[in-house]
């Protein structure tokens, strides 16, 4: 699979969220119409506290928390899901993002030795759509479901190496 090289790649690294670094990923925040878009950081931070199986990652661009990333075995799927993917409004439209996703997807095939990596994208959300599929995801199927008292419209999405 042919991800984009780019200086951006090389000054990129993935962390744990541990004790040392939660409250910068808490601290991250994002333009107020993408809020919808993403589940908060905390909220994020505490299912990964509750559900073993949820890895939480700090994205470092020169060595400064500037993302967040959230994957997970999904045992629905019975495959590997990314859950979380956000890039601090201050690091946005920088190319960042791109090279964090892409330096992501490297590393989680190298790693993990699986095939296939899914996401969702809520439906209105193009600009995400579009950038998943830059980099290879396709679209699949459109799913509805509530939470709370929110309705959400999602795509799933897979990225077959």
């Amino acid at each position: 699979m042919d991800f984009i090289k780019s200086n951006w790649c090389e000054l990129i690294e993935f962390r744990p969220i541990d004790r040392l670094n939660y409250l910068e990923c808490i601290d991250l925040t994002l333009e107020e119409s993408q809020k919808g878009y993403v589940a908060p950081n905390v909220f994020s931070l505490a299912q990964a506290a509750y559900e073993s199986n949820m890895i939480p990652l700090g994205i470092y661009y020169n060595s400064k928390m500037v993302g967040f990333i959230l994957y997970d075995f999904d045992t629905e799927l019975k495959a590997w899901s990314m859950s979380r993917f956000m890039v601090d409004k201050a690091h946005q439209g920088k190319g960042i993002g791109k090279a964090a996703l892409a330096k992501f997807l490297s590393v989680f095939f190298e790693e993990h030795k699986v095939d296939e990596l899914y996401t969702s994208v809520e439906e209105s959300n193009s600009a995400a759509m579009h950038l998943y599929e830059t980099l290879g995801f396709r679209r699949l199927e459109l799913f509805e479901y509530d939470a709370g008292e929110k309705h959400f419209r999602e795509m799933q999405m897979v990225l077959k190496k």
